[in-house]
């Protein structure tokens, strides 16, 4: 079955949910490798990313409930 950006967003809010916190390093690997690399870009800085499509149904999913910290790079349930 074809994975699709709300697959992994879903997969996303829940890891954040059960952990708290959810790293973007570790995102983007896990993505990566149980999603496929489609989902993932390099960014005007050089740096992966997640897709637009991805980031879109992420925060459609929690709705406010989880914060981006800039400086950690990571994202946290609030």
């Amino acid at each position: 079955m074809e994975k699709t950006a709300q697959d992994v967003a879903e997969w996303m809010v829940s890891e954040i949910k059960f952990t708290g916190t959810l790293r973007q390093e570790v995102a983007i690997e896990y993505v990566r490798t149980h999603y496929g690399e489609h989902f993932v870009f390099v960014n005007e800085n050089g740096n992966a990313s997640l897709s637009k499509e991805v980031k879109k149904a992420f925060r459609k999913l929690h709705g406010g409930r989880v914060a981006w910290d800039r400086d950690a790079f990571m994202w946290a349930w609030t």
